[in-house]
């Protein structure tokens, strides 16, 4: 399975960020096949910020306090986190990976975009 993000490397603070992850080698519909978004910044470490199942439904972290959700389009096979209000704070290395059976046990990884959030 590979997986690849895709996005702004900047913006500007309130803005909305998306971000793309495009996945071959599987589909986003496959089952037991977790589809998450992962961020790291040097200053907190890794965080889990979401993910969806193949069925479509989401979980995120509270620490988000709503302002993150994500879509998908089966047809290109991509899976995309929506960050709203986003802030310095949010400045971090974005993974999109994926969990096979075990939510939790990151198989597979995409390379990592930076994302700047700055005027």
């Amino acid at each position: 399975v590979q997986l690849q993000e895709s996005g702004p490397g900047l913006v500007k603070p309130s803005q909305t960020l998306s971000l793309t992850c495009t996945v071959s080698g599987a589909s986003v519909t496959s089952n037991y096949y977790y589809w998450n978004w992962i961020r790291q910044d040097p200053r907190k470490g890794l965080e889990w910020m979401g993910a969806m199942t193949s069925s479509g439904s989401t979980s995120f972290s509270p620490s988000l306090k709503s302002r993150a959700s994500m879509s998908r389009d089966t047809s290109t096979n991509q899976f995309t986190l929506h960050l709203s209000s986003v802030t310095p704070e949010d400045s971090a290395v974005y993974y999109c990976c994926v969990s096979i059976y075990l939510p939790l046990k990151y198989d597979y990884w995409g390379q990592g975009t930076q994302v700047t959030v700055g005027s």
